[in-house]
């Protein structure tokens, strides 16, 4: 399993939260957002799920990946 901390401008609200741990859950994949932080804390299985693939659901949202 890998653990990558990535940093995300956009969210500001739970409906943010939301937005970004469902489109992760729907890949197969465990995000927790901090919204304080501005970054999402993400675990996958690089057999199943590419980081390409996470950082493509998180935009899919509407957010940007810095």
């Amino acid at each position: 399993m890998n653990q990558v901390t990535l940093n995300v401008i956009g969210m500001s609200c739970g409906h943010c939260v939301h937005a970004v741990e469902g489109a992760m859950q729907r890949i197969g994949v465990e995000g927790k957002v901090d919204l304080e932080a501005g970054t999402v804390q993400v675990v996958f299985d690089e057999r199943s799920v590419t980081l390409e693939q996470v950082k493509e659901a998180i935009e899919s949202q509407g957010y940007d990946i810095v």
